[in-house]
């Protein structure tokens, strides 16, 4: 997968992108990014990439020039063989960004991230250049870049072999619908607090069964509104039930 990124502060993602399991998903072929100040592409004689709103009003907005340029350039490679890029507009207007989206958007190649600050976007860009417009929460802040590195590591760590163990990213929190099931490690009994029987017990179906049963419960509890649509057995549901009757 190849990653670029549109952004006036390159220099915020240093640390992110070149540390952990992005860096290794870097250094195994997985992905490659290029960070583009788009200032660079700016006509203006003093690179300015911001003017007022028409209309009058607070703040600064984002012109159309440097990010049109930038996105043609980045483009230009696309031949009729190679799948034209996803184009990411992080906004807080934007769609609520969840797991299934990470899922879609990790099945791309190309991938451009637009990262704002200011007031916001001329609308020309929102209409006329992005393909996707995300949200990754009901807060604003200072700019895109913050936003747009949650949605890369959501997104590369569901690349192929990004992941040591390849069973991780089904089984994590939301891949499933379901939030995630516990999980112990040693020692046995810690001050007292003991592992439950039943993963040492050596019965892979009663250990599925509980994991099962644990994500259930968790999800009840924590996040009612993910089961509203969950396609549930009728065990499930008994479960359901007896969890609402305690």
């Amino acid at each position: 997968m190849k990653i670029d990124i549109l952004t006036l502060f390159p220099e915020m993602f240093d640390g992110v992108m070149n540390h952990s399991i992005l860096k290794k998903a870097q250094d195994t072929g997985a992905f490659q990014y290029r960070l583009v100040n788009f200032r660079e592409y700016s006509q203006n004689k003093h690179k300015k990439v911001d003017d007022y709103p028409y209309g009058g009003g607070a703040g600064m907005v984002l012109t159309p020039q440097p990010v049109f340029d930038a996105v043609e350039d980045l483009s230009a490679d696309c031949s009729e063989k190679k799948a034209k890029p996803r184009i990411v507009l992080m906004c807080p207007q934007g769609e609520p960004y969840n797991q299934s989206k990470a899922m879609e958007l990790a099945n791309e190649e190309h991938l451009i991230f637009i990262c704002g600050h200011y007031e916001g976007y001329d609308e020309r860009i929102r209409e006329h250049i992005a393909t996707d417009e995300i949200s990754i929460g009901d807060y604003v802040l200072t700019g895109g870049e913050l936003g747009a590195m949650v949605v890369i590591d959501s997104v590369v760590r569901l690349l192929p072999g990004v992941l040591g163990n390849e069973s991780s990213a089904p089984e994590d929190s939301f891949s499933t619908g379901l939030l995630e099931h516990p999980h112990y490690t040693r020692p046995l009994d810690f001050r007292g607090m003991r592992v439950p029987d039943v993963l040492v017990s050596g019965n892979h179906g009663k250990i599925e069964e509980w994991r099962r049963l644990q994500s259930l419960k968790r999800t009840y509890q924590r996040r009612r509104d993910l089961l509203d649509d969950f396609p549930l057995t009728d065990k499930e549901r008994q479960w359901l039930e007896d969890l609402n009757d305690e």
